[in-house]
């Protein structure tokens, strides 16, 4: 009966990821490489550095915005994006020859590096892990649904691994990896020692991974995690003809708001008024590790310097509180650099270990399929035996 149990736990560990094992091992490999694809774009794109050689001091936003405005005095700016202190900063605008580009400005030299109009390699290996290109209709992609019920297919393969794998626990005290004893035997030990090792990883991943198919149900059903953004009231613009003199609050003010409303306040993603009832996004990071770069957030008026909504995660409701966790702990930006890494290992081994897992099932069928060939043949040859002795008998009598 035992043996009939963990017969059945094998199976069923194996049809979890067997039957769209080329997926769930892209899924694990793209997922890998989007945690450290800033890096790779570091590595790769010297105009995406932010080097430093007078060490000057950290220009502002504001600063920022004049230096693309006087480089292109038609362009409309939206948006500012800043990144981890080795890379770039990102204004984002449009321009009657450009519809949507990405000036790449030193934050330290002040010198627009590159203009990107095309999608990044962090903005691709992030697409392509999250959703598979596949295009989004309204509120929901079918990509998105496919990547995140990968997460089903994580916990399912966790959970078998564990019951098939007796006392795993003792892989952390006396781990074992017999390299001299075949193939078959160094691929189950490699698999295990990984499973094992992640077991905290895995975990993690599934369960962010059904909080994001969580959230997709909520997009296609239309509910909003976060509020809209407040606009101005027609009230609080100016009247007409006083309109050509009147003046909005500038960045430079709405971010004095903001920092004194929140002292910690670090603005990581910065939205200018897109017409007159818009108002400035703040969004950006304070003194909560495990929170994304936008758990903080004020909603400036810019004609009255009104806060006319906030966002911190005092005030979060529990969704919006899973929403603001959940990226950094699924791509392990809660460290910067070194918990980057530390993903980055871990998501290799989670990629391996989908390989191996293949590669045991692959010599344990060719196996299975040679065994019934060889019995198939034993059979026919006992069977031809026979009938050549039934002939001698005949001929005998």
């Amino acid at each position: 009966m035992a043996k009939l149990s963990n017969r059945f736990w094998f199976q069923l560990h194996g049809w979890f990821s067997l039957p769209i094992w080329m997926l769930f091992c892209f899924v694990c490999l793209t997922g890998t490489i989007a945690v450290v694809s800033q890096e790779l774009t570091w590595l790769t794109n010297i105009n995406s550095r932010a080097s430093n050689p007078e060490n000057t001091e950290m220009k502002t936003a504001p600063e920022l915005i004049s230096i693309v405005q006087a480089a292109y005095p038609t362009a409309k700016i939206t948006t500012v994006v800043t990144f981890e202190p080795y890379l770039i900063h990102a204004v984002i605008f449009t321009d009657k020859d450009k519809p949507q580009a990405i000036a790449y400005v030193n934050q330290y030299t002040g010198k627009i590096q590159e203009v990107n109009q095309g999608i990044t390699f962090n903005g691709f290996m992030r697409s392509l892990h999250g959703w598979l290109l596949f295009p989004w209709e309204s509120n929901y992609s079918i990509g998105y649904y496919i990547v995140c019920a990968m997460a089903i297919v994580m916990l399912g393969a966790l959970i078998t691994g564990l019951v098939i794998y007796k006392n795993f626990w003792q892989a952390f005290t006396r781990p074992k990896l017999r390299v001299n004893q075949g193939k078959k035997t160094l691929l189950t030990d490699l698999h295990r020692l990984a499973g094992v090792w992640s077991l905290w990883f895995l975990i993690l991943m599934s369960i962010t991974g059904l909080w994001y198919l969580l959230q997709a149900i909520l997009w296609h059903a239309d509910y909003d995690i976060e509020p809209h953004a407040p606009i101005a009231t027609v009230e609080q613009l100016p009247p007409t003809h006083q309109a050509a003199v009147a003046e909005k609050i500038t960045l430079a003010s709405a971010l004095e708001i903001a920092n004194i409303r929140f002292p910690d306040f670090k603005g990581t993603y910065l939205m200018l008024p897109e017409h007159n009832r818009d108002t400035y996004k703040l969004y950006g990071s304070g003194d909560f590790v495990f929170y994304d770069k936008y758990s903080y957030g004020v909603i400036v008026n810019p004609w009255t310097g009104d806060i006319v909504a906030e966002r911190t995660p005092d005030k979060m409701t529990a969704l919006q509180t899973l929403s603001h966790i959940a990226d950094p702990l699924h791509y392990g930006t809660i460290g910067g650099i070194w918990t980057k890494i530390i993903w980055f290992v871990f998501g290799v081994f989670l990629t391996g270990m989908s390989i191996t897992g293949f590669l045991i099932w692959g010599s344990r069928t060719v196996k299975a399929s040679r065994d019934i060939q060889t019995k198939a043949k034993t059979v026919e040859a006992v069977e031809s035996l026979s009938e050549k002795e039934i002939l001698i008998q005949r001929s005998v009598e």
